[in-house]
């Protein structure tokens, strides 16, 4: 494992990053991304972690980002919380002490940061969201042979009974993606167990059974999320992902985080001011992970360039219509070369993959 984190290190990775929330990630110990988190180190990287416990699933919320930063004590190098929240009513308002956390190691000299996407909805998969680790051991063959165990079956589905209440019950998931059945797109676990009069619980277990849906989980507070924005060591990150147009019903998020960001949050509610969300989104970035050069216009640094309307700029897609562009962008330059011009997007690309050797 060493030897793949230097291998990758050497071939220009920003760093190292974890997810001991997922299986198989989630059986990995402390002292292993220690480890591994050394490695990283040697070359200047960052460590960046879906942390083990974003709610009360198995550690708690707390515990998991003090490993986090224990992890970039003993390694010394930057921790970053990623998409950092406290999920699910449980925990909700637990924003402060996770923060309090993150200070206190700062003030010890330890860089720990964090990213955050602008939305009270998270997503993930169904399985991710709803099955105990223990359960997924093995992969999903080995899953599915332990559904079909009727003693392990009623095992399984008595800890999913437990984390649907974390995630706030069934009328909290929505279906975002599912190849075998799109018709489900879009409908929450409730809508669908009642089209289907079955119980939300039975419904999942036969969607996780052969590999179950991608969903996104109405599970944040609010004043947890406006808390976390508000600190100087917060990044806007949209962790969105890669769907063609069209496909699916996926989270908004990959198309309107950082409009979002500032419609909602600068100048709707005010929650920060512009300056602190330009900053969020540019050059604490480009500091976290060593970039130099980028996330600041001066002379002799990188032109990477966005250009907006500050009366037109904000998101446009929606949970339920989430294919849309936002709006108020006038210009965008990569490297100097306009990627969109007048809100026209360019026919060439000036893209590159970015590398920490650059």
């Amino acid at each position: 494992m060493r030897a793949l984190v230097r291998s990758g290190m050497e071939e220009g990775a920003f760093g190292l990053s974890s997810g001991p929330f997922y299986a198989p990630g989630s059986y990995a110990k402390t002292d292993e991304l220690v480890e591994l988190a050394k490695v990283a180190a040697q070359y200047g990287g960052a460590y960046t972690s879906h942390i083990r416990d974003e709610s009360d699933y198995t550690i708690g919320v707390v515990a998991a980002v003090d490993e986090v930063i224990e992890i970039s004590r003993q390694a010394e190098l930057p921790g970053v919380i990623t998409h950092i929240k406290a999920l699910g009513p449980n925990v909700w308002g637990y924003g402060a002490a996770i923060a309090h956390r993150i200070e206190r190691a700062r003030e010890r000299g330890i860089e720990v940061f964090a990213d955050q996407y602008p939305y009270e909805a998270s997503s993930t998969g169904l399985s991710a969201a709803l099955v105990p680790r223990w359960a997924q051991a093995g992969g999903q063959d080995s899953l599915d042979l332990r559904l079909a165990d009727p003693a392990r079956r009623a095992q399984i589905r008595a800890e999913m009974v437990q984390n649907l209440e974390r995630r706030g019950g069934p009328n909290a998931i929505m279906f975002a993606r599912y190849t075998p059945d799109p018709s489900i797109e879009g409908l929450t676990l409730a809508e669908h167990a009642a089209r289907r009069n079955v119980d939300p619980i039975d419904a999942a277990l036969e969607l996780v059974r052969g590999g179950g849906p991608s969903i996104i989980s109405f599970n944040m507070a609010s004043f947890d999320i406006k808390h976390l924005m508000k600190q100087p060591w917060t990044m806007t990150f949209s962790d969105g992902d890669l769907v063609p147009m069209g496909r699916g019903v996926p989270h908004p998020r990959a198309y309107g985080t950082f409009p979002r960001r500032i419609r909602k949050y600068v100048i709707e509610e005010e929650t920060t001011d512009l300056a602190h969300a330009i900053r969020s989104m540019t050059s604490l970035p480009a500091t976290v992970f060593r970039m130099n050069g980028r996330g600041v216009i001066r002379e002799g640094a990188i032109a990477d360039l966005v250009l907006f309307d500050l009366n037109r700029i904000g998101d446009a897609a929606t949970f339920q219509e989430p294919h849309q562009l936002s709006e108020g962008v006038v210009h965008v330059l990569i490297g100097g070369q306009f990627a969109v011009r007048d809100g026209v997007p360019a026919s060439a690309k000036h893209g590159s993959v970015l590398d920490r050797q650059q």
